[in-house]
Parts: structure tokens; C-alpha cells; sequence
């Protein structure tokens, strides 16, 4: 566990190419930690596969042992922003987003996307992380006229932003990144969060999906984990099931040469929790930039679109 430290991820990221030798790495959290373990892992030939972080760092510039699946933030909310926009006709967008990596790709993302539909941000706000005292940022967008937000937050920073708003009376409408879909956003803020919007690469599991798939695996998670499955469950089963695919089809000649050689030219359909078909080749190492919108109805994640990339 890096407890997202990236000075602990090295450590570990030495302790399992040195001691236990690993084959890859497979679904590391975080761009920081990720990014420090990266060089550790290539030094020794070990592929870095699959992270959970959506940074287009995980797969550019391009490298022969690393591959990302997940649509970076800026992809999402480039055609998040316009979908939206064109949907609802919106004529003020603002942001209020983290003033770091994470949070300047999300705001470049919408940027973006407006500026294909001959439109600027309004008004930008940012907050430092670990801020728990959103009002003068709310109160500024309010001020504004503002009629959408994009919110560049995590899981506390969007609680609170929307939780602020709501409290000063202000019913705008926001939208969070992949960052932010998560059941925790409706467990932890209630009714509140009802209506929120935000980009995501795969469905929140629920124990009464309509899929009866989906339905049955919950069930089987929850009776052995004893807790229900999340998104980041769905992204572990995921990105597992990925590598195995690509390890059979490689077939008993098993090395790191000859995985490379079929995730060179592997792709693979959708899976049973939404995820989007992925493909990869020699010079495209990310399996899909296309995300979708959900939101928050009646205290759960509800898909809106299906992938959009326009």
C-alpha cells in the first residue's frame, strides 16, 4: 500500500521486481505513484499496464512496456463540455478545479471543448488540495451568473462544492470527471448530490443492476468481502481480466517479449460492467479515449450517454 505516496510506491515497486520478481504491474493507483514507479519497472524490463489513473502519462510519450485503458480527464470533458452544452444550451460555463496536474487537465479539457463551439470559460476558480472551505469560489461563480459548473474535484472537494451551493441556495448544475464517479459522492452527500453529472469509463456496480451478470457478481462480492462493490472493484476486475486475455492469447510461451508482441495487436469488446471495447497497437497504447455521462438519480449513478469522443 503507497498510501498514495509516490516515495513509498518507489520502495514498493523495488521490493517487487528485486525480491519477488514480477512478471508486470498491473492497476497501480494514482499518476504521482504510478509515474515513480515507472522507471524502476523499465530498468528491469517490467511492463506497467493498465493503471487506474486517467493522466496521458500513462501512455504517452510512447513506451514499449507501458499501456493505459482509461480516457484521459481532458478527453472526457472535452465531449462531456460539449455534449452537455449542445444538449442544454447552457451560455455560461465556470470551473472550479484543484490547482494541480489533475485539476489544470480537467479545466483544458472543458477549455476545449468549448472552444469548438465558439465558447470561453466564464469564470475560474481553483482551490488548493486538501481545501475544505469552497464559499468564496461558489460565491464568486454564483455572482457570475454561471449556469453550469465543471468541477476538476476529487471525492471531499465535490461534496463540499455542491454541498456549498446547495446551501447558499444556488441550483446550478455541475459535472465532475471520472475522478468523481464514485458511489461515495451519493452515500456520503445524500439527496444533495441528486443530479450531479460526471464523465466515467465503467458502471458502478450495484447489487440490483439490471444486468443479471453484473447483479449475480455483486452479490458473490459482497457475501465474500462482506461490503458492497464499488467502481474501483469493477476497474481491479477489469484490468485483471484484460491481462488474462492478452496472457491466453500470447499462449504457453508465456515472456514479456512475447505478451508485447500480442498486446501489439490485441483488442477486446466491451465487458460485462459497460467498459468500452478497447484496442491496442504498436503505436497506440491506450485502449480506448472515449468516456461516458451519468448522473446522479434518486441516490444512484444512472448512465446518460452511451461513449461519446464528439
Amino acid at each position: 500500500d503507497h498510501g498514495y505516496d509516490p516515495k513509498k510506491a518507489v520502495l514498493g515497486a523495488q521490493k517487487l521486481v528485486q525480491r519477488d520478481k514480477i512478471f508486470a504491474m498491473v492497476g497501480t493507483i494514482g499518476t504521482p505513484t504510478s509515474l515513480a514507479s515507472m522507471p524502476i519497472l523499465f530498468d528491469k524490463n517490467v511492463p506497467h499496464l493498465f493503471p487506474l489513473t486517467a493522466a496521458r502519462q500513462m501512455y504517452e510519450p510512447l513506451h514499449r512496456l507501458k499501456y493505459s485503458f482509461a480516457a484521459p480527464y481532458y478527453d472526457q470533458m472535452r465531449a462531456g463540455v460539449k455534449y452537455m452544452v449542445k444538449t442544454k444550451g447552457y451560455q455560461k460555463v465556470c470551473t472550479l478545479y484543484q490547482d494541480d496536474d489533475f485539476g489544470l487537465e480537467v479545466m483544458q479539457g472543458a477549455e476545449a471543448g468549448l472552444k469548438e463551439l465558439k465558447l470561453e470559460l466564464a469564470e475560474k476558480t481553483t482551490y488548493k488540495r486538501g481545501a475544505t472551505d469552497f464559499s468564496s469560489q461558489i460565491a464568486r461563480m454564483k455572482n457570475a451568473g454561471c449556469d453550469f459548473v465543471v468541477l476538476g474535484t476529487i471525492i471531499r472537494e465535490t461534496l463540499g462544492a455542491i454541498g456549498t451551493a446547495r446551501k447558499l441556495g444556488w441550483g446550478v448544475e455541475f459535472m465532475g470527471s471520472s475522478a468523481a464517479y464514485t458511489d461515495l459522492i451519493h452515500k456520503l452527500g445524500g439527496p444533495a448530490m441528486n443530479g450531479f453529472y460526471a464523465a466515467n469509463t465503467v458502471n458502478n456496480p450495484y447489487l440490483d443492476d439490471a444486468s443479471k451478470n453484473v447483479r449475480e457478481w455483486a452479490q458473490r462480492y459482497k457475501a465474500k468481502y462482506n461490503e458492497d462493490p464499488a467502481v474501483f472493484s469493477a476497474y481491479g476486475y477489469q484490468v485483471i481480466d484484460l491481462f488474462i486475455q492478452i496472457a491466453d492469447k500470447t499462449g504457453p510461451k508465456l515472456t514479456v517479449d512475447t505478451f508485447i508482441g500480442t498486446l501489439e495487436n490485441f483488442s477486446s469488446p466491451r465487458d460485462m460492467f459497460g467498459a468500452d471495447a478497447m484496442t491496442f497497437t504498436k503505436t497506440k497504447h491506450l485502449g480506448s479515449n472515449r468516456a461516458r455521462l451519468s448522473q446522479i438519480v434518486n441516490g444512484k449513478w444512472t448512465p446518460i450517454t452511451d461513449y461519446i469522443t464528439e
